[in-house]
């Protein structure tokens, strides 16, 4: 299993398709480790930014209480 966004051929991660942020967000609202969704390093630093963004802009809960 490769890393979701090599195998898409998907340069960059828009922070304003929240479908696609949420299957990376646990239950709790925080962001998943790296060897639980099994994506490469520069792709997940590239999807924190993504949902700290979103977050920042309210498309996305900080918690989920």
């Amino acid at each position: 299993m490769g890393c979701y966004f090599c195998q898409r051929n998907i340069k960059e991660i828009d922070y304003r398709d929240t479908e696609l942020l949420r299957r990376f967000i646990s239950g709790l609202g925080k962001i998943k480790a790296k060897k639980r969704t099994g994506v490469c390093s520069s792709h997940q630093r590239k999807l924190a930014k993504a949902i700290k963004r979103a977050r920042h802009l309210g498309l996305l809960p900080t918690t989920t209480k």
